[in-house]
Parts: structure tokens; C-alpha cells; sequence
């Protein structure tokens, strides 16, 4: 950034000046606060860097009515970024990405069976402005011949045992020609031992 200070482009002997310098130190002000404006201003062509009055403007021109006490300024820029990311061809993988963009990534798996014309997404979300994004999103990139169908995903632990049991094999029957076809079953089982 460049300095705002006016007496560094002035001769020096206005330095002297008890009325120069006071119209400095005033002028630098003002001249700081122009600049931020001016950053400001730039950042606000665009959505990452957007500040409030700007995403205000955008949550405006797309129709979004945004509650400021539950939705984080994050939260809005990513609403609207996927709101002007929102356009054809759509597919699987890109709605995935839309998703991991909004929710995060593993958080919500898209599947879909071309048979039933079912759209399933199963997704672990406990913020209903994130959820409600997240159904904007798939009602806007579904065909409208397929139907969308929510699987909730909830967070726990699965537990395995595992039981090793065992059973002697006793084979009734040799082949050496002394035993008789349907006397005893070709194979016997003994008891049942646990081994674990």
C-alpha cells in the first residue's frame, strides 16, 4: 500500500508549516479511509472475500432470506457460491462435490437407481440451515423423472463379537467295501465345542 501522507510529496520547508502538517495528519486520515474503501470494495466483487453489506446484497438479487442469528457469514458465501455454481450438465459426481462443498466431505453419500428412478442421499447433517441448503441444492440438479429420497445417517459405533465353535467330523463309511449303502449316514458330527 502506498503512503497517504501528503508532506512526503511536498517540498520539505512545508514541513515547517504548523497548518501543513495539521491538514497531514486529517488528510492521512481521510486518505486511509478512502483506501479501505477502496479495498473493500474490491473484495466485494467477489464472494469469498465479500464483506456482510455485499453478501447482503447477492443473498438479495437471489431471493435467499438469511437469518444472520443461526447462519455464520462462512455459511452464506458458501450458500451463494453453490447457488451461482448451480448450472447444467448436472451429474452424480457433481452433485457429490456440490454436497461435500456444503456439508463437508464424507458427510453425505449420493447413490441412485436408474430402475426405480430413485435419487438417495444419505447425509449426517445437524444444522437445519445447512439442510435446507442442501435440499435447494438437490431439488435444483435432479432430473425431474427421478425422485429424491433422504437417508439420515446417524453417528454411533458399531460393536463386533466374534464366537469360534468347533464340531468333530466322524465319516461312517470307508471305502474298502464293508460297509452297507443306507445302514448309517455317510458322515456323523460330534458335540459342539466352544474355542473361543
Amino acid at each position: 500500500m502506498a503512503d497517504s501522507r501528503i508532506l512526503i510529496h511536498l517540498p520539505d520547508f512545508f514541513g515547517e508549516i504548523e497548518d501543513f502538517v495539521e491538514l497531514d495528519e486529517t488528510e492521512t486520515i481521510e486518505l486511509d479511509l478512502l483506501q479501505g474503501a477502496v479495498d473493500q470494495l474490491f473484495n466485494d466483487q467477489f464472494v469469498d472475500t465479500s464483506g456482510l453489506q455485499a453478501i447482503k446484497r447477492r443473498e438479495q438479487m437471489l431471493g435467499i432470506q438469511a437469518d444472520p442469528a443461526t447462519e455464520t457469514l462462512d455459511f452464506r458465501r458458501r450458500r451463494i457460491l453453490n447457488r451461482y455454481q448451480t448450472k447444467p450438465p448436472f451429474t452424480i459426481r457433481y452433485l457429490q462435490q456440490q454436497l461435500d462443498m456444503l456439508v463437508g466431505p464424507g458427510m453425505t453419500i449420493v447413490s441412485r437407481d436408474p430402475e426405480k428412478r430413485l435419487l438417495t442421499v444419505t447425509a449426517n447433517i445437524d444444522n437445519a440451515s445447512v439442510f435446507r441448503e442442501v435440499l435447494h441444492t438437490i431439488e435444483t440438479i435432479k432430473p425431474a423423472n427421478m425422485v429424491y429420497q433422504q437417508n439420515t445417517a446417524l453417528e454411533g459405533g458399531i460393536e463386533l463379537k466374534s464366537h469360534l465353535k468347533m464340531k468333530e467330523m466322524i465319516w461312517n463309511y470307508k471305502l474298502d467295501g464293508t460297509w452297507k449303502l443306507g445302514e448309517k449316514p455317510f458322515l456323523s458330527y460330534g458335540p459342539e465345542v466352544s474355542i473361543k
